[in-house]
């Protein structure tokens, strides 16, 4: 099937008499005939479901459908975009090891990475998302686990060079791990381009409601973690019966290991009904993007005609920062998302935002509704100068989420904040 017919039809097919819209399975217990099936299921939850804090069915079916849009072999929901971010670096990293990031990411990530995983003693090197092929090789050590970057960073909306950060990660034998939340596997697929691991937040995009929040790893399943370098996945696993998981699950260890462990002990699962509501936003998943490309750069164009701008962030936009890397990796568009900074700073910034009528003021990204945040004073309040900096952001700097409304209103909204700052 085609990508558009996957949004709707993959992950769940009725059968004879069966409900034809996906159903909520609201239970968290499953009943079986006896205490030796029970025993099997235990020793194997590939074969059934145990409890809802590692699976649940219609949870399931939106997993097996995420898999299928990103091209992967299996996938995992969690209970939000942070818990994906975390488990996907716990699951094959511990204490004493480090991993490698892009310095641009989520302000959100940069804190779980730079702070609490260094709590645990997990060790994140930052490098810059454009670095060269030989400062991002120089940057890999002998714990060095994993590399991780975004798509499309939020908000600096830098692009990063999957097929270059692969073939680096590869090259020191671990894998390469990329948030897609702003692309989508509509715009981008990134285990096409040779990502092993692809995350997303789908409180965003996939969700497109801002209704629910939710995250999802998905496992190419195909990174030869036989290497060497992790015995958790080659080595018998004494907290679940010896479990060798490339031997007995060599279609996805990943994410094996992933629910049958980290899931297990954080039961960080998703609800039933959040999985339904999910599954709703991906069904209409393809149609959104595209009108999201086209709103986007339609305002991101009048932005920059504006003048008003210190410098307008849209890689689809001819001239942006990124933009041939997009034409390489998102040739049909890069999201609704645009990063500009208003010049006059951040009391410009903050002027121009709290004017705007249409566009809500609000901590979320990739919504049908048009939004703006300024990163400086909320999602990247924690970071110092430096980090700011680092991760491309300035005072003046203004994140707006483009929705679906005609794009005519956006513009007109924006035109009545801009004339504040005549």
């Amino acid at each position: 099937m085609k990508i558009e017919t996957q949004c709707l039809h993959e992950g769940y097919s009725p059968k004879n008499g069966e409900p034809r819209v996906m159903p909520i399975v609201q239970s968290t217990t499953y009943r079986y005939d006896s205490t030796d099936d029970v025993a099997a299921v235990f020793d194997d939850p590939t074969k059934s479901l145990i409890y809802s804090r590692f699976e649940n069915p219609t949870t399931d079916c939106v997993e097996k459908k995420i898999a299928a849009l990103e091209g992967g072999a299996a996938a995992m929901c969690t209970s939000s975009g942070q818990a994906a971010s975390l488990l996907a670096i716990l699951n094959i990293c511990e204490a004493g090891d480090s991993f490698i990031a892009s310095s641009s990411i989520y302000g959100g990530t940069i804190n779980l990475f730079g702070v609490t995983l260094k709590r645990m003693g997990i060790e994140c090197i930052w490098v810059k998302e454009d670095a060269t092929e030989e400062e991002l090789n120089a940057a890999f050590k002998d714990n060095t686990k994993a590399v991780f970057g975004e798509t499309l960073a939020n908000p600096a909306l830098t692009v990063l060079d999957i097929e270059m950060w692969a073939k680096a990660a590869h090259a020191h034998g671990v894998p390469l791990i990329v948030d897609n939340t702003f692309a989508t596997p509509i715009l981008c697929r990134p285990i096409e381009w040779g990502a092993d691991i692809v995350i997303h937040s789908t409180s965003k995009y996939m969700d497109g409601h801002a209704v629910q929040v939710g995250g999802v790893i998905v496992d190419s399943g195909k990174f030869d973690w036989t290497n060497g370098k992790f015995p958790c996945m080659t080595e018998p696993d004494e907290s679940y019966h010896g479990i060798v998981y490339t031997e007995k699950y060599s279609f996805a260890p990943y994410i094996v290991k992933a629910r049958m462990q980290l899931m297990r002990d954080f039961g960080c699962y998703p609800a039933a009904h959040s999985s339904f509501l999910l599954n709703l936003g991906l069904e209409t998943l393809h149609v959104r993007m595209k009108q999201y490309c086209e709103n986007a750069l339609a305002v991101a164009k009048y932005i920059q005609s504006t003048g008003k701008a210190e410098f307008v962030t849209y890689p689809a936009l001819e001239g942006s920062k990124g933009h041939e890397l997009a034409k390489k990796y998102l040739p049909l568009g890069t999201s609704g998302v645009i990063s500009f900074s208003v010049k006059g700073g951040r009391n410009a910034a903050v002027k121009f935002m709290d004017s705007l009528k249409l566009a809500s003021n609000e901590v979320h990204v990739a919504d049908i509704r048009t939004c703006v945040l300024h990163p400086a004073s909320a999602t990247h309040r924690q970071l110092t100068d430096e980090q700011l900096v680092a991760a491309g952001i300035d005072g003046g700097l203004i994140r707006l989420s483009v929705g679906l409304e005609n794009v005519e209103d956006i513009i007109e909204d924006l035109k009545n904040g801009f004339a504040q700052l005549a």
